[in-house]
């Protein structure tokens, strides 16, 4: 009996508490708010942090879908011979290459680190947080008032979590609040698809998988190796090789998937195309024929890849016996953009991460591999021992003080500084030996010097406004308003118009190579034809015993072929900008000499050689 006392008496007093908590809450509920927030109060700061959670989905976003980056690297144009250039346009939407090769042929990596990730997901929300909508509350009394903002960023496998240090003040009536710490957890899988990304992609450069692919595709869909027994040239027609080709990387690496994955083997076949890499999330692998991509062979004649019959060795004749051997050398080079899923993508609610690289084979193999793992995946630590004093000013030309935001590049990792709002900054770096000082700031090119922080210091640097300028293209002194092409030329940055599309730029004091190309739309009709090829070929019976020949002749088609857009005007200039010439003017004036319509394949490629030599008038108003 008495342990049963005891039990109601500890019934008795958990129901007082619970009905002692309730009064207690119905008395000051009115008093009473989260993190100590008055209740009145709550509903702005609620609304705050939705904000602050929207505009981190956002910046996550953009993450995703732009490789890793929210402020993209610098632009670097391809070329001729390779057709890459540091970004992938997918769906209007710019996305760094974390791999691919320049214009003058380097191999080069653009892999972001998670601290980079972290730190430019920060410099998003700093920006965005400000902007959050509050009028429905101004307008019910209100009075909100948002400080500077400094975020910090972790991102984890499955969340993003938000550090916000910004004053945020609230009042209405003698209810104020001033809450200077914002902490949230937004659910994302930000950062296993990151990993997930990384290990795809340094299998790839381990092993070059899909330059295997790639190897085993131009194999089997266009000639590289072999003999036919037959004493006719064989040709075949470059652009239809390289079509079939182009369709057949395309559709291949839509099929292959990683091991782990959303794949089936329901036919063994299918085993092929699956890789051995564990992930986690479902990979997908596209390329499209509308993407940079370059094809070469040799030997060829033009557009036509031919192949002679061997057959001429005395005694061999009296057999009919002739053969052809072929041996083509290719070099292919093309994009592939890696995409990973999140479980529940399928289900519209998940999130894909993606970055586009280079594939490259040279002379029918693939290239040679990186004997080095993805930049910036393994931080050094270094932004976190910051010990030695540095001041920094930043200048206009004129000396005049311009605010920018500093920060230190050290061993391909990037530590951010502070901003020289009031200058000078005077803030703590962390020691490497020539290091690069980066000042970036809104109206100017970047500005790097190089800076060795061993010791304590002082460093200036001057940044180059940059001026807006509408182009006008003339071609032979008139007006010029169809399609042509404008690049302006720097060792610090190239800007490339696509004109008439585009007509301004904007350019800083400095040494350019100003190229113009001017195309017209042309109709170079090149008729199908037959070309006679004749050679010597053992005679048949006796003669052909004792090396005697006789010239046998074969027809060679070459299908009809036109070219609808051709270079018809340009040149090239170099020029030096003077800062006084683009502070006082709005327009850029360029006339472009005019090249001879042509009218063949040969008067097209005298217009290429003429090009080189012709010059630009450049003038500003």
């Amino acid at each position: 009996m008495r342990d049963k006392r005891a039990q109601v008496t500890v019934f008795i007093i958990i129901a007082i508490v619970l009905v002692g908590g309730i009064i207690v809450y119905f008395t000051f509920r009115d008093s009473l708010g989260l993190e100590g927030i008055p209740a009145n109060l709550e509903p702005v700061y609620t609304s705050f942090l939705s904000c602050l959670e929207g505009d981190t989905l956002v910046g996550i976003d953009i993450l995703e879908s732009q490789a890793g980056y929210i402020t993209l690297p610098d632009f670097e144009l391809g070329s001729e011979y390779m057709p890459f250039s540091s970004q992938l346009n997918f769906l209007g939407n710019s996305i760094p290459y974390w791999y691919y090769v320049s214009g003058n042929n380097l191999q080069r990596e653009q892999v972001p680190s998670k601290r980079e990730m972290e730190r430019q997901l920060g410099e998003f929300i700093d920006n965005e947080v400000r902007d959050c909508i509050f009028e429905g509350f101004y307008e019910q009394g209100f009075e909100i008032v948002l400080e500077t903002p400094a975020t910090e960023i972790d991102i984890r496998d499955n969340d993003v979590r938000v550090n916000l240090n910004m004053d945020l003040s609230i009042k209405k009536g003698e209810d104020s609040v001033v809450v200077r710490n914002h902490k949230i957890d937004v659910r994302s899988d930000l950062g296993v698809l990151y990993d997930s990304a990384i290990e795809i992609y340094e299998y790839e450069q381990e092993n070059l998988f899909l330059e295997e692919y790639a190897v085993d595709t131009l194999r089997l869909y266009a000639p590289v190796d072999g003999v036919e027994l037959t004493c006719s040239p064989m040709t075949w027609s470059g652009d239809k090789v390289f079509d079939e080709l182009q369709e057949a990387i395309e559709v291949n690496t839509l099929a292959l998937k990683v091991k782990g994955g959303d794949y089936s083997l329901n036919k063994k076949e299918n085993e092929y195309f699956v890789i051995d890499v564990p992930v986690e999330g479902d990979v997908g692998f596209i390329n499209s024929k509308e993407w940079p991509a370059s094809f070469e062979v040799a030997p060829s004649e033009g557009n036509i890849l031919m192949a002679s019959p061997i057959g001429n060795q005395p005694g061999l004749g009296a057999l009919g016996f002739c053969y052809v051997p072929y041996h083509f050398v290719y070099n292919v080079k093309y994009l592939v953009l890696v995409q990973i899923f999140s479980s529940d993508t399928l289900r519209g609610t998940g999130e894909i991460f993606q970055f586009p690289l280079a594939v490259v084979l040279q002379g029918n193999v693939p290239r040679e591999a990186l004997d080095t793992s993805a930049v910036g995946f393994e931080d050094s630590g270094l932004c976190e021992y910051k010990n030695i004093g540095v001041e920094v000013n930043t200048y206009d030309v004129r000396l005049n003080h311009v605010p920018a935001d500093i920060s230190y590049e050290c061993f391909n990792e990037v530590c951010s500084i502070g901003s020289t709002t009031t200058n000078p900054l005077v803030e703590e770096f962390p020691q490497c030996v020539n290091g690069r000082i980066v000042a970036k700031a809104e109206g100017f090119e970047n500005a790097e010097y190089v800076y060795s922080t061993t010791e304590s210091g002082s460093v200036d640097i001057i940044l180059d406004r940059l001026y807006e300028l509408d182009i006008e293209l003339k071609l032979e002194g008139s007006d010029y308003s169809k399609n042509a092409i404008v690049n302006f030329i720097s060792d610090d940055s190239s800007k490339t118009v696509v004109y008439p599309d585009q007509k301004s730029v904007e350019l800083s004091e400095g040494q350019y190579e100003v190229q113009v190309q001017v195309y017209r739309n042309s109709s170079i009709k090149l008729d199908a034809m037959t070309r006679e090829q004749c050679m010597e070929v053992p005679q048949t019976g006796v003669g052909g015993l004792f090396g005697l020949t006789k010239e046998q002749c074969f027809n060679i088609d070459i299908p009809a072929q036109v070219i609808s857009n051709a270079l018809a005007g340009g040149g090239n200039e170099n020029y030096y900008v003077l800062e006084n010439e683009l502070a006082g003017s709005s327009v850029i004036e360029i006339n472009a000499e005019s090249l001879p319509t042509p009218v063949s394949l040969e008067n097209l490629q005298d217009n290429y050689f003429i090009f080189e030599t012709k010059g630009l008038e450049i003038s500003f108003r």
